[in-house]
């Protein structure tokens, strides 16, 4: 995927690489942010920011209700993929869902 694009399609789902950002004073999703070329992943990262901090997964169940809330689904049906200490981090939406718009 050449397009800068933060997902693609998969077997399991959809893909979404997401830079994460714990500790934020509020929750947001957006800007997307470009990123060097990883084999398997997008070829841009979606930021999302939580003020959960980065201690015992609780940043990472922050974004996965962000997400959850920005795509309309449940938080069941988001899964982290890849990167679970990591900024850079990949979760799979295994529903059907339509991108918004990011700001």
């Amino acid at each position: 995927m050449s397009d800068g694009a933060f997902w693609l399609r998969a077997p399991a789902g959809l893909v979404l690489a997401v830079k994460a950002q714990p500790g934020a004073r509020r929750t947001q999703i957006g800007p997307v942010l470009p990123a060097a070329a990883a084999p398997g992943w997008p070829d841009a990262r979606l930021k999302v920011s939580v003020a959960a901090p980065p201690e015992d997964g609780r940043a990472n169940e922050a974004i996965i209700a962000a997400l959850a809330g920005w795509l309309g689904v449940r938080g069941a049906d988001i899964t982290l993929a890849a990167g679970g200490a990591a900024r850079d981090k990949k979760f799979i939406v295994t529903t059907l869902v339509t991108i918004p718009e990011v700001n």
